[in-house]
Order: C-alpha cells, then structure tokens, then sequence
C-alpha cells in the first residue's frame, strides 16, 4: 500500500495534475479537450495523464479514434484511510475536494485580493 500511496500522493503534488483532476470532476473528457486550458503540448499533457493514469486517480479508454480520461471515484480511498490514521483528517468528500480545487485554481477571491 505505500508504494501506491506514494503514487498517488506525488500525482497529486503537481498543480497541472490538479487541475486536470477538477476538470473531471464534472464529467469524461478527450485527451484533447483536456489540453485545450493548458499552455503547453499534447505530449506534456499525455505525460500529465499518465501519471495520473499510474497512480490510479484517471482510466483512459479509447472509443473510434478518440482517448477519453475519466476520474475514478474510489481512487482517493486508500489515500483517505491513510489520512485518518492521523485522526486529524476526515474522509474525502468529492464535493469538497472539487470545491477546494476550485479555489486553489482560481486563485484569491476578488474581496480577499490585494489592493493598492
């Protein structure tokens, strides 16, 4: 179980990985659709997927000519028991979790920006 939770959790280290994880946290995507947001290749972005494909977190599957990724909703299951051996962590709430990525993509609320 370490090995994959030290997947998991180095999948989940990298902000672009995040992202791409609240992206489909409203529903399947082309590996195309998937890139469109980011600045950087279709290669970088496979890699990306790869990695989270790896670790568990997305599947990918081929339908007609075209790669579509999809969250795998009990993938952050391991990571969440691990986390609540510590007793400071609640069980992961997708809701939650897609909230808090939002925000963290986003960036500082427009009231909490600084001003000057």
């Amino acid at each position: 179980m370490t090995a994959t939770l030290d997947t998991v959790f180095a999948a989940l280290a990298d902000p672009t990985r995040r992202a791409i994880l609240s992206m489909l946290l409203e529903d399947d995507m082309a590996v195309t659709d998937v890139a469109e947001p980011f600045e950087m290749s279709l290669a970088a972005i496979s890699k990306h997927l790869m990695i989270l494909a790896n670790a568990g977190l997305i599947s990918q599957e081929k339908r007609g000519r075209v790669k579509w990724c999809k969250l795998e909703p009990n993938a952050l299951r391991d990571a969440s028991v691990w986390m609540q051996g510590f007793g400071q962590f609640e069980p992961v709430n997708l809701d939650a979790f897609e909230r808090f990525l939002e925000q963290e993509l986003s960036g500082p609320a427009p009231d909490q920006a600084e001003t000057g």
